[in-house]
């Protein structure tokens, strides 16, 4: 049975920091490409960042020079370091494992909530 099983969110003010983190099981991880997705109320579900299994990242532009992806296989484990957090990024954020050869083998956490407000 495949688990993403998220931490770490919380309220924030805005301009502080957080780290997600998400920690897979049933899958061999290391040949997973893990992402961060997020989604407020009323609005899509958004790509913030992805790391491939060669630890090759892309991040969204409104996330770009604040948020760091990175993982540890050794503990099948994402993490997502969030800086200077404004309102705008208030959302529940989503673990995503997607197998490099198939993207059929496509797996989702149950999210965490992030709020950022004064």
């Amino acid at each position: 049975q495949v688990q993403l099983v998220e931490s770490g969110g919380g309220l924030v003010q805005p301009g502080g920091s957080l780290t997600l983190s998400c920690v897979a099981s049933g899958i061999m991880f290391r040949n997973y490409a893990m992402g961060w997705y997020r989604q407020a109320p009323g609005k899509q579900r958004e790509l913030v960042a992805r790391i491939t299994i060669n630890a090759n990242t892309n991040y969204a532009d409104s996330v770009k020079g604040r948020f760091t992806i990175s993982r540890d296989n050794a503990k099948n484990t994402v993490y997502l370091q969030m800086n200077s957090l404004t309102p705008e990024d208030t959302s529940v954020y989503y673990c995503n494992a997607r197998h490099f050869l198939s993207q059929s083998a496509d797996y989702w956490g149950q999210g965490t909530q992030v709020t950022v407000s004064s």
